[in-house]
């Protein structure tokens, strides 16, 4: 049976809500406190947006390339949209404040001189505009506006652009956690053909409720919790990423209040939330709304998932809520999903045999929990990295994406494109697919993602996934934060060598005695951890600070950064690196 595509744009969904539900909630926009600050109507986007876009078209053509440098809010939705409704192709990024920042200033460097943008969009002060252009001279010529500026006019329909399925919606620029950020180029038809997905796999019965706080230049927070809702016809409850990790209280006070009915964020969000939500802050929490709670762009923890069901039980928390799923940004956002409403599937698999990349289901060992299954169309083959062919059922791989309506490439990058978006495997179905550079296998119709093919541990001649590795050395000492340990390999020529970064605190970083001997206990309770859990001698452990563990901006760990960090000398005793942490 073929899936019905939908044709229709995101914007002509967003003029059909605004024409037969004007006065529907599309946004609302909370405070650095949790409370409710600003509500947009679906009439009052349209109209901003047709605003912004009259602005716009006054300096600029259909195609040419603006960069938002906004922060998550008002600001940021009405700028975005604004942009494609002028047919202008809008590039959102990091605003990198403080310019100090080595890793924010450089990545933006990267993207600006990707793209070429003609425009940029900031509501940044005069001294902060200045300092930007200081530190990435590119953007000294061009044109900068703020949303303020542009709502100051009218709309004139004469200036609004009728996008066509194959025309470039956005350019979402990749994290950047294992090479240079690159410019992944979504036209209309595939961002159409992604929220169309999502909406679907969520299987609501009602227009979604969305409370977030994850980044909006980030494809899990955009086109997740803001660009989906709104094709769908529902409402994003948006907050900024720092109010919720000040207090994580305050993203299921959102919940309980708004009565959201689906969200989520990356798996280190729900621990986050079952260590440093008190009781006194749960007190009046209602749950009970809550249909699908999404959780991915990092392993999926079956002990994490546990924690939260049982911490939240008593606040009306359902376990088959639960939805892990499996996305990236090359594919748009969402690839796999489960059931609604049933518990994910769970496996355990041996773990000698694991290590050599087979799949043998154990009464004890390794327990994985699975990412779903592909809807729409979406295929998903396991394929070996290195010979191109089809594994055989019960092997890991990597993971190759296929069907309808993907992204068309990375922006001006030809060579990428033609590597990762025209994949054809050998001996197996046609194609082409696009290469994850994710590994993982499918049991029972279902995918369980295992890791990075780049961040894969081989010692001793068996595979050892890093964040096994991280979660072993993060229960060994009550020092270590969670979320803040990267394992990886170096080759000294001779062997590789396993390293262990840990970010920790109780006073584990300084330079005195007593630091010292807290490194020193460190050191050992996770040399010690390891090597009885998984076999394997570390041959050093860098206990540092947690915020000098970098990570991206959904709080992936970014263990190529963190690698490079430590081959620089950053982690050594006395050293002083940059604070690194973008969450």
């Amino acid at each position: 049976m073929t899936t019905i595509v939908p044709t229709l744009t995101l914007l002509s969904r967003l003029r059909e809500h605004a024409t037969r539900r004007p006065s529907v909630r599309a946004c609302v926009f909370t405070t650095d406190d949790g409370e409710d600050e600003k509500t947009l109507t679906y009439a009052d986007l349209d109209r901003d947006i047709r605003t912004i876009a009259t602005g716009l078209r006054a300096r600029l053509n259909p195609g040419d390339r603006a960069l938002l440098l906004l922060p998550e809010g008002a600001d940021f939705v009405r700028g975005f949209l604004g942009c494609m409704r002028a047919g202008v192709i809008p590039v959102p990024a990091y605003p990198p404040l403080p310019v100090q920042s080595r890793q924010r200033v450089e990545t933006l460097r990267a993207i600006v001189a990707d793209c070429g943008p003609r425009a940029v969009l900031s509501a940044a002060s005069t001294e902060d505009v200045t300092a930007i252009r200081r530190v990435v001279p590119d953007l000294d010529d061009v044109w900068w506006s703020g949303p303020d500026e542009l709502l100051g006019g009218e709309p004139d329909e004469a200036a609004q652009y009728e996008a066509g399925p194959d025309d470039v919606a956005f350019l979402q620029y990749t994290s950047g956690s294992t090479s240079s950020p690159k410019g992944v180029v979504v036209t209309h038809a595939a961002l159409a053909h992604n929220v169309e997905m999502i909406r679907r796999a969520f299987g609501l019965d009602e227009e979604p409720r969305m409370a977030s706080w994850l980044p909006l230049f980030h494809d899990m927070g955009l086109i997740g919790n803001v660009l989906h809702p709104l094709w769908a016809g529902g409402t994003t409850i948006l907050m900024t990423p720092m109010t919720f990790l000040k207090r994580p209280a305050r993203w299921l006070a959102a919940i309980s209040r708004h009565r959201a009915n689906a969200t989520g964020a990356p798996n280190f969000a729900y621990e986050l939330c079952t260590r440093r939500v008190k009781e006194s802050e749960s007190a009046d929490l209602d749950l009970s709304s809550w249909r699908v709670a999404y959780n991915g762009a990092e392993p999926v923890r079956a002990a994490s998932l546990d924690a939260f069901a049982e911490r939240f039980a008593a606040h009306g928390f359902d376990p088959g809520a639960w939805w892990p799923c499996y996305g990236l940004a090359e594919a748009t956002l969402l690839v796999t999903g489960g059931d609604p409403g049933r518990e994910p599937a769970r496996l355990t698999v041996d773990r000698d045999a694991f290590q050599q990349g087979r799949v043998v289901p154990a009464a004890e060992g390794t327990v994985l929990v699975s990412s779903g299954y592909t809807t729409m169309e979406r295929t998903v083959l396991i394929v070996d990295p290195e010979t191109r062919e089809p594994v055989a059922p019960g092997h890991v791989g990597e993971i190759w994406i296929g069907g309808p309506h993907l992204p068309v490439g990375y922006w001006g990058n030809p060579q990428a494109t033609e590597e990762t978006f025209a994949a054809r495997p050998v001996g197996g179905p046609r194609g082409p697919y696009m290469r994850s550079g994710d590994l993982g296998f499918v049991h029972d119709g279902e995918l369980y993602v295992t890791g990075r093919c780049k961040d894969l541990l081989i010692v001793g001649g068996r595979n050892h996934y890093p964040q096994d590795i991280e979660a072993t050395v993060e229960e060994a000492h009550d020092a270590i934060r969670k979320g803040c340990v990267a394992a990886f390999a170096i080759d000294d020529g001779d062997r590789e060598r396993v390293v262990v970064v840990a970010g920790a605190g109780q006073g584990a970083v300084g330079a005195g005695e007593a630091a010292a001997a807290k490194r020193d206990a460190i050191t050992r309770a996770a040399t010690v951890a390891v090597a009885a859990e998984h076999g394997i001698t570390l041959d050093d452990v860098a206990v540092v600070g947690p915020n000098a563990v970098p990570k991206t901006s959904s709080g992936k760990l970014r263990r190529g950064a963190c690698r490079a960090a430590y081959l620089r000398g950053e982690y050594a005793v006395g050293a002083k690196p940059e604070r690194t942490e973008d969450e």
